[in-house]
């Protein structure tokens, strides 16, 4: 989800919710991905009013009018605050745009009021609080390198990793289209899950812009406890197939020669 970032993969297969979880996947990564399944999608029974993906769509859609008012409200027209609406604003509309093209299936699975609302709190709305710290005043960032330096490497962290996610899910999207399978060039040619890759570097960006411990915090429990089994059992799913082990040798999971 950017989220918390979903189950979007490089692996070419029906589409599936993200309740799968597949038959080689490591214990640790099964465990952790049953508790995630009930906490967002199954906690407190009940009716199930809401695609998961509607959950998602109205952070991303709020997130502009939101950093908008609080501007206002807290009188703060600093050029950070308004780099900082940009940046996290502008991607909130690109991620609709990007649903309207080309959803992923991931997210069309309905959900209870108990775990929407558990899914808002427990990640998408803590997204909203980084703009709150910094427009607020309570984060009075001292970046390490002059403004104008500092900004140039967020905004540019940003851009590059809206595209680079976007390519990916259109890549996977459209191929899946016409053709089932690994999915081994293009965007995955070197890299296993580009996708969460733009997404780490687009909140990355806005963490860095507020430059407050708090951010870097919630980053850390969406990339540990999210993407990083999301990867993991991605990873077992595609083990599956005849071509995985020399794809797996010459890929990585994240960075080129790095990781």
């Amino acid at each position: 989800m950017g989220t918390s970032k979903s189950v979007n993969n490089t692996e070419a297969t029906t589409a599936t919710t993200s309740a799968s979880i597949p038959a080689k996947a490591p214990a640790w990564a099964a465990a952790m991905r049953r508790v995630t399944n009930y906490l967002v999608s199954d906690f407190g029974g009940g009716p199930r009013p809401w695609k998961f993906a509607w959950v998602i769509n109205f952070q991303k859609t709020g997130t502009f009018p939101l950093l908008g008012f609080l501007i206002a409200w807290y009188h703060n027209t600093s050029t950070a605050a308004w780099i900082y609406l940009a940046m996290h604003g502008s991607y909130g509309l690109v991620w609709i745009i990007k649903d309207l093209a080309f959803p992923d299936p991931s997210w069309q699975h309905r959900v209870t009021i108990g775990g929407g609302i558990n899914a808002f709190l427990s990640v998408l709305g803590w997204y909203w609080v980084f703009g709150w710290l910094l427009i607020s005043g309570v984060s009075q960032p001292t970046y390490p390198l002059p403004d104008y330096a500092w900004f140039c490497l967020c905004i540019s962290l940003c851009i590059l990793g809206s595209v680079i996610m976007i390519a990916a899910d259109a890549q996977k999207y459209f191929t899946l289209r016409v053709k089932r399978g690994l999915i081994t060039d293009g965007m995955h040619r070197y890299i296993r899950h580009p996708n969460y890759l733009g997404e780490m570097m687009i909140y990355g960006s806005f963490a860095l812009m507020v430059w407050h411990w708090l951010p870097f915090v919630v980053l850390a429990w969406v990339w540990g406890g999210l993407f990083a089994v999301n990867m993991t059992l991605k990873e077992a799913s595609m083990s599956r197939y005849p071509e995985w082990a020399q794809y797996k040798q010459r890929s990585w999971w994240l960075l080129p020669l790095v990781l």
